[in-house]
């Protein structure tokens, strides 16, 4: 059974001042649109 897609769901906006791995800058949403993204949550625990 398919059912029609009815809407879109932003995603949020990424937190201010955090640090990011390989960029020259603060990621923003605006900077991802139509591109594919797979982030990887990991920590130091």
């Amino acid at each position: 059974m398919t059912t029609a897609y009815a809407g879109r769901v932003r995603a949020p906006e990424f937190p201010t001042g955090q640090d990011w791995i390989n960029t020259d800058r603060p990621l923003r949403m605006a900077d991802l649109t139509g591109r594919l993204v797979i982030l990887d949550f990991w920590t130091f625990c």
